[in-house]
């Protein structure tokens, strides 16, 4: 029942991009297509939850084990770092017309603030590595739902008659923003959830 309640907080209530408001790059610079917003999910679901594990083992039988903690910033970019690279040697052999889809900001995850935080907040809130893997799976999910229905939207417009200074990157930040707005009422859901599930 744990679980179930970080998935719905993870995904609505502390939505990391339309809450938390990480992962902003690749969320207004992949969201033109739906395709592409998809792909691009999909490739941060992958590393998240990879990342999220190894950067777990790291920290508690390295980092820790051995007093280097304060090293955790750097030693976690590297992991990611290295665990994208991989993504896109496999996104080039296995898709290659997704691996051009998504072009320059396939290398962009790596600088992703998203999956750098969701390790950290691993590690910050003490969570064991099941409960930080369904964390990551779900910030993941919450992720790629925020990134394909702003991928929709920007679709709609493009074929809606929008004033001319408006049109571009204005109208998308103002179309995130109402998306922002519209997950602002799943606020509240994760308490009465917990109330119901008798957690906490």
């Amino acid at each position: 029942m744990e679980y179930l309640l970080i998935f719905i907080t993870a995904i609505f209530v502390n939505n990391i991009v339309l809450s938390q408001f990480l992962g902003i790059c690749p969320f207004l610079g992949v969201s033109k297509k739906i395709e592409t917003a998809i792909g691009m999910s999909a490739a941060v679901a992958f590393v998240l939850v990879l990342a999220t594990i190894v950067t777990y083992l790291l920290q508690k039988f390295v980092l820790d084990a051995f007093g280097l903690a304060y090293l955790q910033t750097i030693a976690f970019i590297l992991v990611i770092a290295a665990l994208v690279q991989m993504v896109e040697i496999i996104l080039k052999k296995v898709s290659p017309a997704l691996y051009q889809a998504l072009g320059v900001f396939l290398p962009l995850i790596t600088t992703n603030c998203c999956i750098l935080g969701v390790t950290i907040l691993v590690i910050q809130n003490d969570y064991d590595l099941l409960t930080g893997v369904v964390f990551a799976f779900a910030t993941a999910l919450g992720f790629g739902l925020a990134l394909v229905l702003f991928a929709g939207l920007r679709e709609q417009l493009e074929m809606s008659d929008v004033p001319k200074g408006m049109t571009g990157m204005s109208i998308a930040l103002v179309t995130a923003g109402l998306l922002a707005m519209a997950f602002m009422g799943f606020s509240g859901v994760d308490k009465g959830l917990a109330s119901a599930l008798g957690i906490g």
